[in-house]
């Protein structure tokens, strides 16, 4: 069960002992899921899943990440949905819907404050949140941005939202919060393109220059619809720097369709999956398992997943494993780097192919 897991650190398993743990425990997630969820039954008749042949975290099958924007998934009671997150998505694009019931949303809490606090210690730190309050305004209903603010809020000795309700800077917020923490650890988290518009760009604009050498700066999400003005993580953090003299970086992997599995980037700039969850490279043609340093889509798998089918799903993303266990940073598992969001084309071939396999 999930408390196998986390009375561990969250980087302690080596390969072989984590994959037999994760094995067990995905194997009884897919049998739940499989009695409580129609839809997910019958995806795993269509595929002619055999638990009998399931010996290892590669043969769990891969639900394609795509069916929570056109199912709602569910393997509890509406009556027990303790609130409702959904993807981020363009203007009127489908977003994900993920149901989630009181106990999992605790655990997904739990662990990813349990991740993070391996980078930056277990005490409670002042966050400051590049971001608007009515981000948290419906408390039963959640985009990706929110569910991350209320997973750090535990981890909160106080919060502030540094974005008016127009989106523009609030320079009072941010003045009054650094007069009080300017010279002890403190937080500031946001996705990447909302510090790099919302922060970085008006700072350059007003011309002013901040002391934060004593935060961490913890970003995800991408860049969104400034795509274009995407730039290296390495160039990111030095312009940054420039203005704000942050030094401490903290950018991570993740999807709302499996809050609180987070992947942390460690100070070798390496995405670590921890105890919870792993990462799979599948093949672009037949969906085999690439070895390491081969590209390819992205699957993850998470133990956190319990009131919906989300704990194995095989991405829109691509990515390459870079080594597994041997990180200079001491932290054991996988380690990966995203390489990006795949191409509509490249996606539509992928789809055709997996349904071809499985008619």
């Amino acid at each position: 069960m999930i408390e196998d897991f986390y009375s561990l650190e969250p980087y302690e398993l080596d390969k072989e002992t984590k994959n037999k743990l994760l094995t067990k425990e995905l194997k009884e997630l897919t049998n739940i899921h499989r009695k409580k969820c129609d839809e997910y039954n019958r995806f795993l008749n269509t595929i002619q899943y055999d638990d009998c042949k399931t010996n290892c975290v590669e043969d769990i099958p891969f639900f394609p990440v795509r069916m929570f924007k056109e199912y709602n998934l569910l393997s509890i009671e509406q009556k027990d949905v303790f609130k409702v997150m959904t993807s981020s998505g363009t203007t009127g694009q489908q977003v994900s819907k993920i149901f989630v019931d009181k106990e999992t949303a605790m655990i997904q809490q739990k662990v990813m404050i349990k991740i993070l606090s391996d980078f930056w210690g277990k005490k409670r730190l002042p966050m400051m949140i590049v971001d608007t309050p009515s981000v948290l305004k419906d408390r039963r209903m959640f985009t990706a941005r929110g569910a991350a603010i209320l997973g750090l809020q535990v981890a909160a000795k106080e919060m502030v939202y540094v974005l008016n309700e127009d989106m523009s800077l609030n320079t009072n917020i941010m003045d009054d919060f650094l007069e009080k923490y300017s010279n002890q650890s403190f937080i500031i988290f946001g996705f990447t393109f909302m510090v790099w518009k919302h922060m970085y760009k008006e700072l350059l604009k007003l011309e002013k220059k901040y002391d934060m050498s004593q935060a961490w700066l913890m970003t995800g999400g991408g860049w969104k619809k400034l795509q274009t003005e995407a730039i290296s993580q390495k160039e990111f953090k030095a312009r940054i720097n420039k203005v704000c003299r942050i030094e401490h970086f903290l950018d991570h992997y993740g999807m709302v369709e499996q809050t609180g599995c987070i992947y942390a980037e460690c100070e070798y700039g390496h995405l670590h999956a921890s105890n919870y969850s792993d990462v799979i490279i599948r093949n672009y043609k037949d969906f085999s398992v690439c070895p390491i340093g081969t590209r390819g889509i992205i699957q993850v798998v998470s133990v956190l997943p319990h009131s919906y089918p989300g704990h194995s799903l095989l991405t829109e993303d691509e990515g390459v494993i870079l080594g597994e266990d041997d990180c200079p940073c001491g932290r054991k598992g996988k380690y990966i780097q995203i390489l990006g969001r795949m191409k509509n084309a490249e996606l539509r071939g992928c789809s055709d192919t997996y349904a071809d396999k499985f008619r």
